[in-house]
């Protein structure tokens, strides 16, 4: 019995005692696993780190092995090239692996297993990788207007909750808030009741969890309030000069149009339905033709009704261009 006991205090054990690690993303984390063998453990030393799912469903991965003197480190593609052993010979009896460049994801629960038969021993950590916060905006809400209610806001795009905020006014030689300010810390907002104008200055918010801080800042300006009344009226009265101008402008546009479809029209009807005049020498010289024609087929018998001829019918300057014109053939006739 004493020999069991002797041989159990004698065995393989893990001496290493740290079990939860917070880091912040980016950084690197040393996650122990030291050891002590026993003159009775033999066998080949195997290392093995495993990285334990949250879902009992799943089976757990390895991610690094020691085994007979050979580092396999292949296992896990999401920790390739972030993770090895701390000491480059591990059968010294320090297992410690070193996860460098800290990702959100690596959070989890890793557990080492040493083994060298017959001993066999394990230890689990638990490793939350937290982000610190970042693009942090600080805005303003209301009008900045002595006597109103302004809210000053603060939020962080990034950082692993929970998120507290501080708000503080930087004044020259002191750091303060208003007397009436109240400040929410974990929504960031800071109420400023009845402002006036001391409360214009800078105010800085510091965002902040357990690995980390980030800061923005904004101007405050508080004014007395604007004349609403006048720009009330100033907006009508400009309401109303474009609702004129707009108006003469419709009216002038009409007008002209009118006057373009009254032009056509008349140029239209002008075209179809007045037909041109005819000429008053081309209708006279055929009207003194047809009388010609009928005075040389008449008989003296007839003269008298060919002197009855109405030739007040014919145009004037006509007729005395035509006379003229029957004097000289009368003339070329009698000469011999």
């Amino acid at each position: 019995m004493r020999r069991q006991l002797l041989s159990l205090t004698r065995s393989l054990t893990i001496t290493s005692a740290e079990s939860a690690f917070e880091k912040a993303q980016g950084e690197r984390v040393t996650l122990p696993c030291t050891f002590v063998l026993s003159e009775e453990d033999v066998g080949t030393l195997d290392i093995e780190w495993v990285l334990i799912p949250a879902d009992i469903q799943k089976k757990e991965e390895t991610i690094i092995l020691y085994s007979g003197d050979m580092i396999y480190n292949h296992y896990y593609p999401a920790l390739a090239g972030r993770l090895q052993f701390t000491n480059s010979d591990p059968k010294s009896g320090d297992g410690s692996v070193d996860i460098l460049n800290l990702k959100s994801a690596d959070t989890g629960t890793y557990q080492c297993k040493v083994k060298k038969a017959p001993g066999v021993e394990s230890q689990k950590i638990q490793l939350r990788v937290l982000v610190k916060p970042a693009s942090t905006k600080c805005s303003i809400e209301g009008s900045q207007e002595i006597g109103k209610d302004i809210v000053l806001k603060c939020a962080s795009q990034e950082g692993t909750p929970l998120l507290y905020y501080d708000w503080r006014k930087v004044v020259t030689g002191t750091q303060g808030l208003p007397a009436t300010s109240v400040l929410n810390k974990n929504t960031g907002e800071l109420l400023l009741k009845n402002a006036s104008k001391d409360y214009s200055g800078t105010y800085s918010c510091v965002a902040s969890n357990r690995v980390g801080t980030d800061e923005c800042s904004v101007e405050l300006n508080v004014t007395p309030p604007i004349n609403t009344a006048g720009v009330i009226a100033g907006a009508i009265l400009g309401t109303l000069l474009g609702l004129a101008l707009l108006a003469v402008l419709v009216f002038c546009c009409c007008k002209k149009h009118r006057e373009k479809k009254y032009e056509k029209e008349v140029h239209h009807e002008i075209r179809e339905d007045v037909l041109p005049p005819k000429s008053r020498s081309s209708t006279a010289r055929s009207y003194i033709g047809s009388n010609r024609s009928s005075l040389g087929s008449m008989s003296p018998s007839n003269m008298d009704g060919y002197s009855k001829t109405p030739y007040s019918q014919v145009p004037s300057e006509d007729f005395e261009r035509t006379s003229g014109q029957n004097q000289t053939i009368a003339s070329s006739k009698l000469d011999p």
